[in-house]
């Protein structure tokens, strides 16, 4: 998984999972000495030491936490009828309601009992606020800018530094931008040929070339798209060729992803593991 694409909700429900690991390990219960007995004898137990309860708040919390970040990488996948999103969501609330009344039932509740109470809480918070609050929406870490990409030595998906169309170490163009304003369109420099001196003559030598082109219904023939790396604003999903309404993948914001083909307002991208898919919203998504 991408760590780009984990949200500040995501950070949190991580955070609290980590607490309630922890809060595992410290005493479930206290109790007061008798007079005169010396108690240092005696081992406090743990949640380790009730299996009921380990398993019922602590792991499953820890399982909640984990099934909510693994639906953020494969969107889409279902347990028994239920996103595994949705399945962790309500994993957190059992465990929320189980740790409520078991530190209701016990009159002396350890350090163990009141922090994984706590942990639980925030844990079930964050998973359902997570995708509903703006604030938690937002991404976890910034984007990198492409320069910074390069300069860590981890060039984009198929791409070799400095060559070929596209690369994103080099000036941005918004999709949809106007032709020669950056490599890769009709009228711009192509590498290995010398830039044009007019631009007013390179216009008028584009517009004489598309008008001897056979129109296909007002749209460019599918032979004139040329490959491109773009990268999205905010995480969207990408949907199967096929139609399918369910997503296969989610773009992360600060990752390069190939264009390899355009469907009307839509296009084919290509993940860095391989897999095709359909971008259906390419408002804003900048080009390489």
């Amino acid at each position: 998984m991408n760590i780009r694409s984990l949200t500040r909700g995501d950070g949190v429900v991580i955070g609290a999972a980590v607490v309630l690991f922890i809060a595992s390990f410290l005493d479930f219960s206290s109790y007061d000495c008798p007079q005169g007995v010396d108690c240092s004898r005696f081992d406090s137990p743990n949640a380790w030491d009730a299996l009921g309860i380990l398993m019922s708040v602590y792991l499953a919390g820890v399982i909640a936490a984990a099934l909510v970040i693994v639906s953020r990488a494969l969107p889409g996948r279902k347990v028994v009828g239920l996103d595994l999103g949705q399945f962790g969501v309500a994993l957190t609330v059992f465990a929320v309601w189980t740790a409520f009344w078991t530190i209701l039932d016990i009159s002396n509740a350890g350090a163990g009992l009141i922090l994984g109470l706590l942990a639980t809480i925030v844990l079930a918070g964050a998973a359902i606020a997570g995708p509903l609050v703006p604030f938690l929406k937002a991404p976890l870490l910034s984007p990198a800018s492409p320069a910074q990409g390069v300069q860590g030595g981890q060039p984009p998906y198929g791409a070799q530094p400095g060559q070929g169309y596209g690369f994103p170490g080099g000036q941005q163009q918004p999709y949809g931008a106007q032709p020669n304003q950056g490599y890769g369109y009709p009228g711009a420099p192509q590498q290995g040929q010398p830039a044009q001196a007019d631009p007013a003559q390179a216009q008028a030598q584009q517009a004489q070339a598309h008008a001897q082109q056979p129109s296909q219904g007002g749209a460019a023939p599918a032979g004139d798209f040329t490959p491109f790396w773009f990268a999205v604003p905010v995480a969207r999903p990408l949907y199967g060729e096929d139609g399918s309404p369910n997503p296969i993948a989610e773009l992360a914001p600060g990752t390069w992803y190939l264009a390899v083909e355009q469907r009307g307002q839509s296009l084919i991208a290509q993940t860095q593991d391989g897999r095709r898919g359909v971008l259906q919203d390419t408002t804003g998504i900048q080009r390489g």
